[in-house]
């Protein structure tokens, strides 16, 4: 054979494989389109279990076809599959490292399993991603990295200011920077948003307790009960302090009395009621808890000196100063309190 024949016998062969390979690829991209379509028709049914196979068969002809892999993921996340679809979200990403539906998707689901480094190197790789802004917020949040947190919820609420969750996380930021004057108005505005979650009130409610404005605790604790709140112990015991506070000394008092009936050897409570009802000038209720004290313990030198403080409040001075000085008696360290009353301002 001739050297151009070999040549023409090359070119022939050449031309003819690159039509069977054309033929074979368009053979494959036919198949993964018609398996594609016909899961897209059995998604638009519901069938999600169908279309998740038919994708799949889809995407064993064409391994890289990005909207099959996407479409795979969506399905997956409609049977609540989310290990499936954040593995095809994940591979999306390292074949279009830029597709933001990959990104936002697989942010979310990283935030929800709280994997909350993963959601946030998404957030920044895609700050314009729906919700980008709340879910670094609240992911700093939870790493404890309160500045970055309050920044990105800022810009959360400048993006969306109805967010009540958002609200939420950056009043919660705040407190937990104890800057309890800039949370405030945020826990009021994100029970505003949300009305219904009860547990937002109750925190409100304490916020109002640390800050010294006790009708307001009061009635935010009264509302969360209202709403469903569970009325622990711990509940009906700062809803009884704020009622007094507030000068709702009955219902204060009568809640207070519930929780120390349950457990009636805690002093704690009795000595708090006495203390707090002689600062409301309270005195013969204050006298009351006083003398149940000390029926419980008649050497309770504390509850005789709180008992002689408001007997001399009650113009019977010498009763009371002989009382305090019988207390100190029996518990010499409750001098300091007589030399702080001395002192100008003192009780």
């Amino acid at each position: 054979m001739s050297t151009s024949e070999k040549h023409l016998m090359k070119t022939t062969l050449a031309i003819i494989s690159a039509m069977v390979c054309g033929t074979l690829h368009a053979q494959v991209t036919d198949s993964s389109f018609f398996y594609y379509q016909k899961a897209m028709e059995a998604k638009l049914d519901r069938r999600y279990q169908v279309a998740s196979q038919l994708l799949e068969r889809s995407l064993s002809f064409n391994e890289n076809n990005v909207a099959a892999l996407i479409e795979n993921a969506l399905v997956n996340l409609e049977m609540r599959k989310t290990d499936q679809a954040k593995a095809l979200f994940a591979k999306v990403l390292n074949i279009e490292p830029g597709n933001k539906l990959a990104m936002r998707e697989l942010m979310q689901l990283n935030f929800s399993y709280r994997q909350f480094a993963q959601a946030i190197e998404l957030a920044n790789q895609c700050p314009d991603c729906t919700g980008a802004h709340k879910i670094a917020g609240i992911s700093y949040y939870n790493q404890e990295e309160y500045a970055k947190a309050e920044k990105e919820l800022l810009m959360a609420m400048a993006t969306d200011p109805k967010d009540a969750e958002a609200c939420y996380n950056l009043a919660r930021t705040y407190l937990d920077m104890e800057e309890y004057k800039k949370a405030l108005p945020y826990y009021t505005q994100a029970v505003i948003l949300n009305p219904e979650k009860n547990g937002w009130i109750y925190e409100k409610g304490l916020l109002h307790f640390t800050l010294n404005d006790y009708r307001s605790a009061m009635l935010s604790f009264q509302e969360a009960a209202e709403k469903g709140y569970i009325q622990s112990n711990d509940f009906k015991e700062n809803l009884g302090y704020a009622c007094i506070y507030s000068g709702e000394f009955d219902k204060g008092e009568a809640l207070l009395l519930s929780i120390w009936e349950k457990k009636p050897g805690n002093k704690d409570i009795l000595r708090d009621m006495a203390e707090i009802f002689y600062q409301q000038k309270q005195f013969d209720r204050s006298l009351n808890y006083c003398q149940k004290l000390l029926e419980i313990d008649d050497k309770d030198g504390k509850a005789l000196y709180q008992a002689g403080l408001c007997f001399q409040k009650k113009g019977e001075k010498s009763r009371g100063q002989s009382m305090c000085d019988k207390a100190i008696e029996m518990d010499p360290s409750l001098a300091k309190l007589r030399q702080k009353k001395e002192m100008p301002g003192g009780l």
